[in-house]
């Protein structure tokens, strides 16, 4: 082989506070199978001085320079047509990865039978107080060994839908034509069609990555009318769905309830959609849902969850508004109870899955 096995694509732009600490992650373990491709997406602070001083003293740094700033996912786009290794793993430049995560990535890709796709396990930390949480679907990569395709293990694709929690092998990603595109919300449509895309699928059972909530600054956090930029991206992984022709139709449905639960978090969470626009977001949720139901729907999720996707089939907002505020009112004190804690235990022995009757099928 003659590049390196993995390159560490890292979108830069306004995180010069932490972007010290996520290359340090990086490099510190990587050795001369690692390359950091990171690109400086017009930051207007600091961040293009730390990358001319790191890449002047370490050659495994590249610094891909934009003319303007265009976004997280078309700067991921800038630095993966850069990429010479064999694998890319794309890293937020305010977020970081714990000891031994590079040593672990690399023993996995170097493994004969290394899959398309390796997925990892991460941890959400908490500004300011450093509060850590267990992502809930972590519980998909426990007991998982050896690569598999989607066929034989579906329930995957309700893994974290995010870019950072994925090391693809780069002529896979190029085949695909997936790319990210411009605007909020680029992950999602991005991790699924790569599920689907893949020949195979891999898991890496421990925690890679420490993703970073910021109290301030973050999309999640910002009350604006971008958040309905979420449908178009959406839109486009139904086209990206389309093209894959077969290979996806046995996921449409599937990723149609994942859609519309993210859809659903960003509807419900008071500090996204500007109040006065909630019911439209919401029967935008309807329309898309009535546009793009698959023959025979899709199972129906269970308890309040399931509640939510029947009103968003009939497009009653004023059920679900009612619904979202006893939710509310109910929910006070369990939330109290879950706080998030500063040590997660990561179990050792498989989860087993929950089963019950087979679940009723939505298709309104």
């Amino acid at each position: 082989m003659s590049g390196p096995l993995l390159s560490v694509i890292v979108p830069v732009h306004g995180v010069e506070s932490c972007l010290r600490q996520c290359l340090e992650s990086v490099l510190r373990e990587a050795g001369p199978a690692v390359e950091v491709v990171a690109v400086d997406d017009a930051s207007p602070d600091g961040c293009p001085a730390v990358l001319d001083r790191y890449a002047a003293r370490d050659p495994r740094v590249r610094v891909v320079r934009l003319a303007s700033n265009v976004g997280l996912g078309r700067a991921r786009n800038a630095g993966l047509a850069a990429a010479r290794g064999e694998f890319v793993w794309f890293v937020d430049g305010d977020d970081w990865l714990p000891a031994g995560s590079v040593p672990a990535v690399l023993a996995a890709l170097r493994d004969p039978g290394a899959p398309d796709v390796l997925l990892l396990d991460h941890i959400r930390v908490h500004e300011p107080d450093g509060r850590v949480r267990l992502d809930p679907n972590s519980r998909l990569l426990r007991g998982v060994t050896g690569a598999f395709t989607l066929a034989e293990r579906p329930g995957i694709l309700a893994a974290q839908h995010a870019a950072w929690n994925k090391v693809v092998r780069r002529s896979t990603l190029l085949a695909s034509g997936i790319r990210f595109r411009p605007g909020f919300y680029e992950d999602g449509p991005f991790s699924h069609a790569l599920l689907i895309a893949a020949p195979s699928i891999g898991v890496l059972d421990r925690v890679c990555y420490h993703y970073r909530q910021r109290a301030q600054g973050a999309i999640t956090g910002t009350v604006s009318d971008r958040h309905f930029e979420a449908f178009e991206q959406y839109e486009q992984l139904m086209v990206t769905l389309d093209g894959l022709g077969e290979a996806a139709a046995p996921y449409r449905g599937e990723v149609l309830r994942l859609v519309v639960d993210h859809l659903l978090v960003i509807a419900g969470n008071p500090g996204r959609v500007p109040p006065a626009r909630r019911g439209e977001f919401f029967h935008r949720i309807a329309e898309f849902r009535r546009r793009h139901l698959p023959p025979g729907g899709y199972p129906a999720p269970a308890g309040v969850a399931g509640v939510k996707h029947r009103i968003v089939a009939r497009d009653a907002f004023r059920a679900y508004a009612t619904l979202r505020h006893a939710y509310r009112l109910l929910g006070l004190l369990p939330r109290a109870r879950r706080t998030p804690v500063t040590h997660v235990p990561i179990p050792a022995a498989p989860i087993p899955a929950q089963r019950s009757a087979p679940p009723a099928r939505l298709n309104r």
